[in-house]
């Protein structure tokens, strides 16, 4: 999986196709990634002593190959390329305009 928290990403997939969205929390092991305010659904929690209860809007975990990371210099979606660095290091790249991902 070529994605990290907190990259810009693009919904390729779904019923929010083409919205666009920050990625807060990834789940490797499911390939699996959380997008923040995308993919809303509506869980009801029954009250207790600390929440009164009712329905809350969730975000649920959307697969990995529906989402693409924008590029911050082209603006352009593509899947990351790894490139190795002479000191042994891995960057990230953009497919398009080679620029390096944060």
């Amino acid at each position: 999986m070529n994605l990290k928290k907190s990259d810009k990403v693009i919904i390729l997939a779904g019923k929010d196709k083409g919205k666009t969205g920050e990625i807060s929390k990834i789940i490797p092991n499911k390939n699996k990634v959380v997008v923040a305010g995308i993919n809303m659904i509506s869980k009801h929690v029954k009250p207790n002593k600390d929440n009164k209860g009712g329905i809350q809007k969730l975000e649920a975990a959307l697969d990995a190959s529906n989402v693409a990371v924008i590029c911050s210099k082209c603006k352009k979606h593509m899947t990351p390329k790894v490139k190795f660095e002479e000191n042994g290091t891995k960057s990230r790249i953009c497919r398009k305009c080679e620029a390096i991902l944060a």
